[in-house]
């Protein structure tokens, strides 16, 4: 389960957000995502091109929610596998062979230690979903957002047999240093165990702006040889008139990479609040 072929030349581009770039197209707030690849797949490929033309050598697909526990909560259930191949087919196509396509998974959105979720259903719920994305043609599969490392082991478990490589990719926000997950865990306590759960890569996504990614990333790459994936939001959101804006340009981002590079990032791109001119930024300084 090896990424070397994405990494011979490093860092690698990857891509933005997506949600805000299909809400631009008319994706109501509340509204599933993921529905789209099967409602309105045009939307869905043109994000996806977007960011193959800015610049991104490795694009995730539009199944972060595509879970069999998620998409119960939207009434879904029943489209899952449908939902799931057309993501992936659409992130083909819109890569054309000019980017990999790499899988998005989020987590299920039940917590564990509350008693909502058995370990059990996790695991069914992951696995189901990896083996539609690998009969889809993924190239590898993406954990990310995750906050429990709990249930992120259960995910690595359930979709190691896909033999894709697997990334685990976690949030954190957390603690007076704001660099902890949800639950507690440092980036070291989280390499060490996703390292020995046998994942590809590890790396950290959304909650902060790209400043306090630096350390984080610096961090997680002196706790393990793995390469370390990064994808930070455009700073934190101000809520206006009941939408979040994103102060942070696109350039102002761009200018973060070559301290990202320096921490031992090997895959870089954008969470929350990025988008194609970002992407396009950070072509600018990691390629020109």
């Amino acid at each position: 389960m090896s990424l070397e072929k994405w990494l011979s030349s490093k860092p690698v581009l990857t891509d933005g957000a997506w949600g805000t770039e299909l809400q631009r197209q008319g994706l109501a707030l509340g509204e599933c995502p993921d529905s789209w690849n099967l409602k309105n797949p045009d939307a869905v490929v043109a994000v996806a091109r977007s960011y193959v033309e800015a610049g991104s050598r490795v694009i995730l697909t539009n199944t972060f929610r595509s879970n069999r526990l998620t998409l119960t909560g939207h009434g879904l259930a029943s489209e899952l596998r449908e939902i799931n191949l057309a993501g992936v087919r659409i992130s083909r196509e819109a890569a054309s062979g000019r980017a990999a396509v790499f899988a998005s998974m989020g987590p299920t959105g039940k917590m564990l230690m509350m008693g909502e979720v058995s370990k059990s259903e996790i695991q069914q719920a992951f696995t189901e979903q990896a083996e539609l994305l690998a009969e889809g043609g993924a190239d590898a599969l993406i954990l990310e957002t995750m906050t429990d490392p709990a249930e992120a082991k259960l995910a690595v478990s359930a979709v190691r047999p896909t033999g894709l490589p697997v990334i685990v990719s976690f949030v954190f926000d957390s603690g007076k240093k704001k660099d902890r997950t949800m639950m507690g865990s440092s980036p070291e306590q989280v390499a060490k165990e996703m390292s020995d759960a046998g994942v590809s890569a590890i790396g950290a996504n959304c909650g902060l702006g790209i400043e306090g990614f630096i350390p984080i990333c610096a961090r997680l790459h002196a706790a393990t040889s793995l390469p370390v994936w990064i994808k930070a939001n455009a700073g934190l959101p101000e809520i206006i008139d009941g939408a979040p804006v994103y102060r942070i340009t696109p350039e102002n981002y761009a200018n973060h990479l070559p301290a990202l590079m320096r921490a031992g990032a090997s895959f870089i791109g954008g969470c929350c609040g990025t988008n194609p001119a970002f992407i396009a930024a950070c072509a600018r300084k990691l390629y020109s």
